[in-house]
């Protein structure tokens, strides 16, 4: 699976985007963020307030209870606002 990262969460975890292997206990959206958080300081700062984060699973926007399974790419951003 691609995950792919926007704006401040790029900036945060470090990275625009990394192919990884989910463990089997990841199930939807909400999880994958737990688990992320979990890997180090810069996805813990990126995704401290999960509540922020926008994300498409496979290009489509979808809420943190999307399951995860099959998806090819998930997508997370931040809020956009204008001006």
């Amino acid at each position: 699976m691609t995950l792919l990262y926007f704006a401040w969460v790029r900036e945060k975890v470090g990275t625009g985007s990394e192919t990884i292997d989910l463990p089997d206990d990841v199930r939807d959206v909400a999880g994958l963020i737990r688990w992320l958080s979990a890997r180090d300081e810069g996805y813990a700062a990126a995704f401290e307030k999960p509540e922020l984060i926008r994300v498409a699973v496979d290009q489509d926007h979808a809420p943190h209870d999307t399951p995860v399974a099959g998806a090819r790419e998930i997508a997370f951003f931040p809020p956009v606002t204008g001006g």
